[in-house]
């Protein structure tokens, strides 16, 4: 099928919406009689027992209908979205990323659930999450899951190096050198170079950011003082202390980890999990490990927890869904309690604020406390999701991590997240 941009995105649903006017579902609610419910979601980050759990809930409770889930990658997800949302077999329920939400919104492609928003859970969903769903008092996304970025280390490596756990980002960084050059092959703090989400805290530590708005501009900021002092500690930590792939993403870092390739591993907290996959799962991981799995907080400059990024997901109906009620009651089990409750047992912050305890008391939530105290957003801008589809920040930090010149690497990247964000 053929891509289209964003941009364009709101009249190609607008005139799909159009065409489909006329069609009357046959269902007394206004429903098809024996529907299929199409549910989108990005990743593994979504336990079985909670897909298992959403199936079995909504054919249950709706006679003669099927729900079935589709799981989608990361990579290549705003193009994919922007396609299928605009066609005439478009998903009914579909998983977005936090920072992708607001294209979505504003170009009209997921309902007005706006009278949902009690129901769904009001004002115990996650505030921030909310506000990434809502264009004005209208509310289409709601939260799905939050989750801030942690560090998983190797507590074995710590004490055969007589290490102790960093205070400050300058220490987090020196122990990664220490392990790099004690161990070669060893990636001391693991950093692959399209690896833009862990190179963030670095920026914000030292007072940069990737953009702001002036008026109803955005300004670049990588040029900035302060993001350039934060990239030359990337491209550090890059160059000295990681020895993972320089044109590498961050998929699938359970691979290395297990194999004892890596010190230090900035991930979401809920990757915890992909670490203790059993040897059985479609990704194993390595269970046997978990005594020596430690995990802490990326300490900040001046120490406590350092701004990091806080990632996670909404979820939205289609505007195009065919039947849009049985979509809505998919969406409303995703956010119920017993739902959401699972996802918290698997190390993902729930969308219902009320269940934070569902992630535990341990080292891990510990973490997850204090990192998400501290978290941080992208741009608030509609256009962020093309700067992200675009792979400007991928390929920015692939240079930096091929050793190129920061300052002019950033002065280019600046020029070209300028054009997406204010055409």
């Amino acid at each position: 099928m053929r891509k289209i941009s964003i941009v364009a995105f709101g009249a190609a649903v607008a005139l799909a919406l159009a065409g489909c006017a006329a069609a009357e579902p046959a269902g007394s609610d206004g429903e098809a009689e024996g529907a299929e419910i199409r549910v989108w979601l990005v990743g593994a980050d979504t336990p079985q027992e909670a897909r298992d759990y959403l199936k079995e809930t909504f054919e249950d409770e709706n006679p003669g209908s099927t729900l079935v889930i589709e799981e989608q990658a990361w990579g290549g997800l705003v193009d994919k979205l922007t396609t299928a949302l605009s066609g005439s077999d478009s998903p009914d329920v579909v998983e977005v990323g936090n920072t992708q939400a607001a294209a979505f919104t504003t170009a009209g492609a997921f309902l007005d659930i706006t009278d949902e928003y009690d129901a769904l859970g009001g004002d115990d969903l996650l505030p921030g999450f909310v506000e990434a769903g809502s264009v004005g008092d209208a509310f289409f996304a709601a939260p799905y899951y939050s989750g801030a970025r942690v560090v998983f280390y190797d507590t074995a490596l710590y004490e055969e190096l007589g290490l102790e756990v960093p205070t400050t980002l300058d220490e987090y960084i020196a122990n990664g050198q220490a392990i790099a050059e004690a161990k070669p092959g060893v990636s001391g703090i693991y950093f692959p170079g399209q690896d833009w989400y862990n190179a963030l805290p670095y920026i914000w530590e030292n007072g940069g950011d990737i953009a702001t708005l002036d008026g109803d501009e955005w300004v670049p900021a990588l040029s900035t003082d302060g993001s350039i002092a934060g990239l030359e500690m990337v491209q550090e930590v890059m160059t000295t202390a990681s020895v993972a792939p320089k044109d590498g993403n961050e998929a699938e870092a359970q691979v290395p980890y297990c194999a004892g390739q890596i010190g230090h591993l900035s991930a979401p907290s809920w990757f915890k999990w992909s670490i203790l996959a059993p040897a059985d799962a479609e990704a194993p991981g390595c269970p046997e490990r978990e005594a020596s799995l430690g995990v802490f907080a990326l300490p900040g400059l001046d120490g406590g927890p350092a701004q990091v990024f806080a990632g996670g997901s909404n979820i939205a109906v289609s505007a195009n869904s065919a039947n849009p009620e049985l979509a809505k009651k998919a969406l409303a089990i995703m956010l119920s309690d017993e739902y959401q409750s699972i996802l918290g047992g698997a190390g993902l912050v729930p969308a219902l604020t009320s269940l934070g305890d569902t992630v535990g008391t341990d080292a891990t939530a510990q973490a997850i406390a204090q990192a998400a105290s501290n978290a941080k957003l992208t741009p608030a801008s509609p256009a962020w999701a093309e700067v992200e589809a675009s792979g400007v920040l991928q390929d920015f930090f692939v240079k930096i991590a091929q050793g190129g010149d920061v300052a002019d690497l950033a002065a280019e990247t600046d020029a070209r997240i300028a054009e997406i964000l204010n055409p």
